[in-house]
Formats: C-alpha cells, structure tokens, sequence
C-alpha cells in the first residue's frame, strides 16, 4: 500500500459527481490524499449534485464566484491553490480532475517541480493536457462512473456477418483483439515497442516494466480502456504475446513477442 501524500483538485465545473466513488478508490492506488477541494460557483444550480457527496466523502467545496462572464475564475482559483500546496513540500503527487485544457500548463509545472502528477477527465479532454500528466485516467472506466446507455443497432434477420477486416502490416495470426475491434493497431504497436524497450538478452520483459515504459509513451494508455481489468489480461488477449508466470513467484508476469 503506497504512503504517498497527494492534493486532489477537481474542477467542478467539468467534472460530473457519479465518477466520486470511482475516483477515490482509483486514487488509493497511488496514495493518501490528505488534501481533497473541488472549486465552483457554488451558488449556481449547476453544481446542486456535487452538494450531497461533499460531507460524505469529506470533499471541501471552494467558493469562486463568476465575476465575468465568459471568464473561468474557477481555473485560475484552482491553478493558485495548486501552486500554494506545491511550494509547501508536502505532497510526492497532485491528481487533477478537469477535462479541461487550461490545467495542461499547471499539470507541465508541477511536473518540472519532480512531482507526479494524474489527470482524470472524459474522453473529450484535449491532448495537451493528457501529455502533460505522468499518468491519465478515463473517468468512464472507473468503478462508480456511469457511462451513458446506447440503443443496439438492430440488423436485418439474414444479415450475414462481415468478417473482421486485416489490419495492414500485422499479419493475420498476430492480430489478436486488434482484429475485433478492441486493440487497434496503434496500441498493438505501442505494446510491441514497449516490450522491446523492457526485454532482456532473452526477449523476456517484467510486465510491470512493460506497463511503466507504456506511461511514458502515452499517459492514458489503460488496460482498462481497451476493456480488460489489468495489463496481463491485456497481454494475454493481445494474440502478439506470450505470457509466463514465475513458479516460485506467480504475481510477477514475464512477457516476451510472439516469432512472426
């Protein structure tokens, strides 16, 4: 279990209170956040659903009013605040909940600063911010979010399913969940240069040194997202990785590439 201390600043403006119970659980994994504050115009009606899960969770709600409009004061609250707890030396990480660009440059400096920092933020969160995160999490694979429901397509009875089409450059067997739709090519890709980077004289590679090398390449890169609960159930479904497991150690997970 990780002692580390982090600040958890959410940006209630864009962020929605059913992801609460998903965040605080994900943000365990990484540490203790002993400073938790989200920032709002708490006089508007917009943020009346955050209000019931501030006490429970023992979320401290920040006051911003909206001066201008047009102008989000609650960013630049956010952002001093920010730089007020990153001065004290106290926090190892800082976990930003926005979908919003404006906290790219915030998340960059606290970085420079040598502090991690995990961002947290829906699909539409613009890439800027993302990359400047060590670490992103979707907020729509975390256990309490919701996601939204969509009608199935309903096909004609004598349809005849198409077959799956072959990714260019990636032969056939090698596929695996690309194939489906799952793992596309660039991630099919991205896990191959990672393996190679983390392999020793062998071809075997810790998977957990796979996993970090995958951060570094991109920071939303989640088993998670692709719809698999950890990165050796990733590995396994992949179709370009052999999987081992160590006799005397079975929770460390060796990966090596598949020959052609």
């Amino acid at each position: 279990m990780s002692t580390d201390t982090l600040a958890l600043l959410i940006d209630g403006d864009n962020a929605s209170p059913k992801i609460v119970s998903g965040l605080l659980a994900e943000i365990a994994n990484y540490g203790t956040a002993s400073v938790k504050r989200i920032y709002g115009d708490w006089t508007k009606p917009n943020l009346n659903g955050w209000k019931e899960c501030l006490l429970e969770h023992s979320i401290q709600p920040v006051q911003q009013f909206a001066y201008t409009t047009g102008k989000n004061a609650t960013d630049g609250a956010m952002i001093i605040d920010a730089m007020d707890l990153l001065y004290t030396g106290r926090f190892s990480g800082f976990c930003i909940v926005s979908s919003d660009s404006d906290f790219a440059r915030l998340a960059a400096r606290i970085r420079e600063q040598g502090v991690t920092v995990f961002g947290f933020g829906e699909r539409k969160t613009p890439r800027p911010f993302i990359t400047a995160c060590d670490k992103f999490v979707y907020v729509d694979v975390l256990g309490g979010a919701e996601t939204p429901k969509t009608k199935p397509i309903e096909k004609p009875a004598k349809a005849a399913a198409k077959p799956a089409p072959v990714e260019a450059g990636i032969p056939p067997s090698e596929q695996g969940v690309a194939a489906s739709g799952k793992l596309d090519k660039a991630a099919i890709a991205m896990l191959r240069k990672a393996v190679e980077a983390s392999s020793d004289e062998d071809g075997r590679a810790n998977l957990a040194r796979v996993g970090a090398h995958l951060a570094k390449q991109s920071p939303d890169f989640d088993a998670r997202n692709y719809g698999y609960a950890r990165l050796s159930d990733l590995a396994e479904a992949s179709g370009v990785l052999e999987v081992e497991r160590a006799a005397d150690q079975p929770k460390v997970v060796l990966v090596r590439l598949k020959k052609r």
